[in-house]
């Protein structure tokens, strides 16, 4: 049996400190699925969470029979940006495009991915299941920090983020990154774990 463990082989990736600090994330896969406006309370943003862990245990169960592989499912991420970045505002959250998606390890083929879709589709109907793709992510240089708190809270981080990187001779490029560490419906807000992640260059 080979074990594959994120939280260990992906460590500096997940677990960064609550200061900011620098990061080359290398190209990795994940299941992916797009959507826009406030994901407070929307259906849609929903079926795509639902859609996203359903093929990824689906995924994660498969392949142990079949191929002797374990792993634990990654955590669920996000990125969220609008057409204006200047602009991006936790304020106007209905202005958001996002990306909701969740790593997958190198095992994951596209050919498991359907595989893992049509038995999903067997069991619940989503409509968002058929908008998830398999998709590689490049996203190279990086600060990122460990949020503790609500989500309402990350203002002051994102800040202190942003700063850092302009601090580093850095500008930042890409959209802005989120990974949930924490069970939000078992977790209480002064608690959640959230990997708060942005892009960047050299100026």
């Amino acid at each position: 049996m080979t074990k594959i463990e994120w939280k260990k082989d992906f460590k500096p990736l997940y677990f960064p400190p609550a200061q900011p600090v620098m990061v080359t994330v290398p190209p990795l896969q994940y299941l992916m699925i797009d959507g826009h406006g406030d994901p407070n309370n929307n259906p849609v943003y929903q079926e795509a969470i639902e859609a996203l862990f359903s093929l990824s245990y689906t995924l994660k169960f498969a392949i142990k029979k079949a191929e002797g592989v374990e792993y634990t499912v990654f955590p669920a991420e996000g990125l969220w940006w609008e057409e204006n970045m200047a602009a991006f505002s936790q304020e106007h959250k209905e202005r958001w495009d996002w990306t909701m998606m969740v790593a997958q390890p190198k095992v994951v083929t596209r050919e498991w991915v359907e595989q893992a879709r049509a038995e999903v589709a067997r069991k619940k109907s989503n409509p968002a299941l058929a908008r998830v793709r398999l998709e590689v992510y490049d996203e190279g240089p990086c600060a990122q920090l460990m949020h503790t708190g609500p989500f309402s809270a990350e203002g002051p981080n994102i800040a202190r983020l942003h700063a850092f990187i302009a601090a580093q001779g850095f500008e930042r490029a890409g959209k802005h990154h989120e990974i949930y560490l924490s069970d939000m419906r078992r977790t209480a807000p002064e608690k959640l774990k959230t990997v708060i992640r942005q892009p960047m260059k050299k100026i």
